[in-house]
């Protein structure tokens, strides 16, 4: 038992080493990540179309932050998932929530709008969930909470399933990898990371509809 405190104790002093580090200045957004443009096109509005899958990212995704915690490009996760969704046959649109850096209201927020009542939410970092707009924010259809332990093969599965579930099918969940040792050599990271996007934060606002233009 003492061993896991001092082990908290440490991230924690960790985590406070790291966010001291950071510089004062907000990074500027940028318009475009690597290989990919999100272009705004207004409020997004909820979707009529049942063959529809909404992604929503997070308010820094692509644009303040442009990886993953472990280095995978926001274009290559968006590619992936959208691929998978098409895969199915379905059609995938993105809009970005401004309101919450919470994956599980993001994703809620992305099935209350889609006209399939099937949505996803991801956070910058990489954390991802399945959601349905009949279910409580904090409950959902699958979560992949270890944004360390995601692939770009797992994305990909991610849309795919998303895309049955808005068929109305059952399918088994995607299958994700286990390492115990992830949560502690990542949660500095990830609480920092956590931390930046929640600074772009805007309350109350209203979703914004993404073009996305990969280049």
């Amino acid at each position: 038992m003492a061993g896991v405190e001092i082990s908290e104790e440490l991230i924690e002093r960790i985590t406070q080493e790291v966010l001291n580090q950071l510089k004062v200045e907000k990074p500027k957004p940028v318009s475009s990540s690597g290989k990919m443009k999100l272009i705004e096109s207004g409020e997004a509005k909820e979707g009529s179309r049942s063959d529809e899958v909404v992604i929503a990212i997070g308010p820094a995704f692509g644009q303040y932050q442009t990886k993953t915690i472990i280095g995978i490009p926001h274009e290559d996760v968006l590619r992936e998932v959208m691929a998978g969704i098409e895969e199915e046959g379905l059609t995938p649109r993105v809009i970005r929530v401004l309101r919450t850096s919470d994956v599980a209201f993001m994703g809620h927020d992305a099935a209350t709008l889609s006209g399939s009542g099937v949505g996803i939410g991801i956070q910058s970092k990489g954390t991802t969930v399945i959601h349905q707009k009949d279910l409580e924010p904090l409950n959902n259809l699958e979560l992949f909470p270890q944004a360390p332990l995601i692939d770009r093969e797992t994305y990909r599965a991610i849309g795919k399933n998303a895309a049955k579930y808005a068929k109305g099918e059952s399918p088994n969940p995607v299958p994700v990898r286990n390492d115990q040792m992830a949560r502690p050599k990542y949660q500095a990271k990830a609480a920092v990371l956590h931390i930046k996007e929640t600074e772009h934060v805007v309350p109350n606002a209203k979703p914004v509809e993404l073009k996305v233009v990969f280049e």
